[in-house]
């Protein structure tokens, strides 16, 4: 029992380093889960989920339906998920309201050098698979353009947006939390997480759940099927979604929560930056930052290559 716990706490911690980065506006637990390796493992085991497991399920066959839908893979992963927003959703928010720039500098370079991971993972460097990068990238680029809107508070629309909002986490640069954000949820989420809002947590977390399960099925058969023009897609939202993480920022809140003004505002040259807000650009510590970002994911690619090296 013990070793089998030993062998799965790579993958919770995994689960933490998803957990953590979803909590930030602007960065994907996808991502992470792209870096750390068990990205396709993640939507195959999501994909099982399905009314043959259902079916052993309610047949008492317990041993058959953990075996398929890679049960301890999935517990695992969730316990960090859930460990990570439970015990550092108060860390990250700290950070991210007064070290925004340098939280966004390690995340800039974390997703820069994930995505030249991704695009290096491709086998036919075909026209359509360039296309299909151009896309994921446009598109990333258009949905950072939005502007938040104003919402219902209803259950109905808690509910759909824990269905969008996971369909965004677990696309590599599409950051569910920034989708809260433009459905203005964002922060009544993240309330009622610290505060332990059970019934709020269980629509939204319901929502989730039909969102990751649908979704999940078109990502694995994608994958399957069109598996580099599905990478080079990926690999196109996570640049495109770089725009949110830049680290200087001229924020102007114009009433604006101040978790939103971070993320729609204009992205400027940090002599600009010290102009405007009058306050150090940082730049040595901003590149020291994203280098420290490019070198975990290539310090993860290393190790991850050793493990499969015969």
């Amino acid at each position: 029992m013990l070793n089998r716990i030993l062998n799965y706490a790579p993958v919770t911690f995994k689960g933490i380093l998803m957990g953590a980065a979803d909590i930030v506006p602007g960065v994907s637990g996808g991502t992470m889960a792209f870096i750390t390796g068990i990205y396709e493992t993640l939507i195959d085991a999501l994909r099982s989920i399905n009314m043959i497991a259902i079916r052993k399920l309610l047949r008492f066959e317990f041993r058959d339906f953990w075996r398929q839908i890679n049960g301890n893979f999935l517990v695992s992963l969730l316990a960090g998920v859930v460990i990570s927003v439970l015990v550092l959703a108060n860390t990250i928010v700290y950070l991210l309201e007064h070290h925004t720039m340098l939280l966004f500098s390690f995340f800039f370079g974390l997703i820069l050098a994930s995505a030249v991971l991704i695009a290096r993972r491709i086998h036919a460097h075909s026209p359509g698979a360039y296309l299909a990068g151009g896309a994921g990238l446009v598109a990333a680029l258009l949905i950072s353009s939005l502007s938040p809107v104003s919402t219902p508070d209803a259950w109905w629309f808690i509910f759909f947006s824990g269905m969008i909002a996971i369909t965004a986490m677990i696309l590599p640069g599409i950051s569910g939390s920034f989708i809260l954000l433009l459905l203005g949820k964002y922060s009544s989420i993240m309330t009622a997480i610290k505060e332990f809002d059970i019934a709020m947590i269980a629509v939204f977390g319901s929502g989730c759940v039909v969102g990751l399960l649908g979704f999940s099925r078109i990502l694995s058969k994608l994958l399957h099927q069109y598996h580099d023009q599905t990478m080079l897609l990926l690999a196109g939202f996570m640049l495109g979604s770089l725009t949110k993480v830049w680290p200087w920022k001229a924020a102007v809140l114009n009433g604006m929560e101040s978790d939103k003004a971070v993320l729609f505002s204009t992205n400027v040259l940090p002599a600009t930056f010290q102009d405007v807000t009058t306050r150090d650009p940082q730049v040595l510590s901003v590149i020291l930052l994203m280098c420290a970002g490019l070198a975990l994911v290539t310090a993860i690619e290393l190790a991850a290559g050793r493990k499969t090296t015969p």
